[in-house]
């Protein structure tokens, strides 16, 4: 790297951008993988998922494989979903078995982990099976979402929640009442920060998101940034504009449970978004999958009783925002590439955000350096 975490450091503070190299440096993206996403708790599923014993379902934490299950005991374990005898991913999907079977070569795990059967195994003189179980991952639940820690020494999910369960109860949802209503894939071409980043702020939304700003007031006197130890959060008036008119020049009416709007990431990887009106919540996993690339995935949440025209109303909503933003992130992806802006300067007015998260980030990289 051609600056020190510590010289990066004392340019973040003075309201820097992070070196454009960290944006597309092998180097850097095995760092993150090691110090990041291998210790902290990152979104998983769906909790319904894993509800009763037998169920499981596979998913990841950053670039790590995990399968969560719930054993015939009820107890929540999950797991790295890779076979200890040739490093296959063992579980896939989701869906209720007594035992998890690898599919290369059969060796076949209790959904507490343990090893119950590896074919042959019985040949090789001091072979234990007690030794060769899947690795174990930390997992727990808020509401209908299941999180994963692959460091089993890390602090409780409450503790990287924080004030967060607080936010969201005050924003009029209650998370016991919301029920799937679908989910998305997709992909971007950018380093896994570029597209954080860019979702921390909102001084982008006039130019770039027209129709957020004709939903949502974006004055920066009326748009609230906020941040935490281990979250970040804006809020989004509606404009009385929005209100009025039976939805005429918005993309839904926003009137319901739901005030305002919501927006908070999760450190590292995980986005909660509410949206004003029916109750409603989206929930987001930016999955690093290169030094350029990052792999998502999107679950829909909605009370019960919203209607299915205003779910598909929301959903398109977002995810045209979404599109927007897409564009977006990847040309500031091939204009970090030609290297030559190598440090960008922000406002931190409006993108203090962007600061608090490069902040975790170089505090968390920091523990490399001696």
């Amino acid at each position: 790297m051609i600056d020190t975490v510590g010289e990066v450091r004392e340019a973040v503070e003075r309201g820097y951008t992070l070196p454009a190299e960290w944006y597309s440096s092998p180097a850097v993206y095995a760092l993150e993988r090691e110090r990041i996403f291998a210790r902290t708790w990152q979104y998983a599923g769906r909790s319904e998922l894993v509800a009763e014993p037998g169920q499981y379902m596979a998913s990841y934490a950053g670039h790590i494989p995990v399968v969560v299950a719930r054993d015939q005991e009820g107890v929540l374990n999950a797991f790295v979903n890779v076979c200890r005898h040739r490093g296959t991913e063992v579980a896939s999907g989701c869906g209720r078995r007594e035992t998890l079977q690898c599919p290369y070569h059969a060796w076949t795990y209790g959904l507490d982990g343990s090893l119950r059967a590896a074919p042959r195994s019985e040949r090789e003189p001091g072979f234990d099976k007690a030794e060769w179980g899947l690795f174990p991952v930390r997992a727990d639940t808020w509401g209908p979402f299941v999180f994963v820690n692959p460091d089993v020494g890390a602090e409780p999910l409450a503790d990287s929640l924080g004030e967060l369960p607080g936010l969201v109860a005050e924003s009029g949802l209650d998370l016991g009442e919301l029920r799937f209503r679908g989910h998305a894939d997709w992909q971007i071409n950018v380093n896994w920060k570029i597209g954080i980043e860019n979702y921390l702020e909102c001084y982008h939304c006039p130019v770039a998101h027209p129709s957020f700003s004709k939903l949502y007031d974006v004055d920066p006197d009326a748009y609230i940034l906020r941040s935490y130890p281990t979250f970040s959060s804006q809020f989004g008036p509606v404009r009385e504009s929005a209100l009025s008119g039976n939805g005429r020049g918005v993309p839904y009416v926003p009137r319901g449970e739901v005030k305002q709007a919501q927006y908070h990431l999760l450190w590292p990887n995980t986005t909660i978004n509410i949206e004003a009106g029916r109750a409603n919540l989206s929930i987001d996993s930016w999955i690093p999958a290169g030094p350029q690339h990052t792999a998502g995935r999107s679950d829909y949440f909605f009370a019960e009783d919203v209607p299915e025209e205003t779910v598909h109303e929301m959903v398109a909503f977002g995810q045209q925002v979404a599109a927007e933003d897409k564009a977006l992130v990847e040309a500031v992806q091939r204009g970090l590439n030609s290297n030559t802006v190598l440090h960008g300067r922000l406002l931190l007015n409006s993108e203090h955000l962007i600061q608090h998260f490069q902040r975790l980030v170089v505090g968390t990289l920091a523990e490399t350096e001696s």
